[in-house]
């Protein structure tokens, strides 16, 4: 089983000069890795959960040189995120099931319908729980997320916690 430090090493060289990103991909490990304990999962799920967090906007790279910076949406990064993950697990020595789900969800965290998984979810909350603190934005969208994407009773919890808000129906 390949080490997440040796991971998070590897994404830091890999967006070296953009502190900004690292410290974004480190919070969403943080976070997944939080709500997945609480959520008790599987050690195996576990593991690819937070493989995915530490590399889930590894597409951003090679996104901005094929189209430019201001070109890089979230589409864009699950286009080009999962052969540029594929390169890094399998230089380090990651299993293969592991890295066809962590590509699987690097591919698919920017689409919110037809969440499979729980690793999935766990993923998309822990991204946005980071993405509406870093945007700065207004409580009425952190409400719509809340209610619209969470999930987990311990990301709903987290959400509510961090924003002193209910999750409303």
């Amino acid at each position: 089983m390949m080490k997440i430090l040796a991971l998070q090493q590897q994404m830091i060289n890999y967006m070296g000069g953009d502190a900004r990103r690292i410290q974004h991909f480190i919070k969403v490990h943080a976070f997944a890795k939080m709500i997945g304990t609480l959520e008790k999962l599987p050690p195996e799920t576990q593991y690819t959960l937070e493989v995915a967090a530490l590399t889930h906007d590894i597409g951003i790279r090679m996104g901005e040189k094929k189209y430019g910076a201001d070109m890089v949406t979230g589409k864009v990064q699950e286009q080009e995120g999962p052969a540029e993950a594929k390169k890094m697990l399998e230089a380090l020595g990651c299993a293969p099931q592991v890295i066809e789900r962590v590509c699987f969800l690097i591919g698919h965290h920017h689409t919110f319908e037809s969440i499979e998984g729980l690793d999935y979810q766990i993923l998309v909350e822990a991204d946005f729980l980071v993405n509406l603190y870093e945007d700065g934005l207004p409580l009425e969208n952190v409400q719509t997320a809340l209610t619209k994407i969470f999930k987990t009773p311990s990301g709903i919890k987290l959400c509510e916690t961090m924003f002193g808000l209910k999750k409303t129906e």
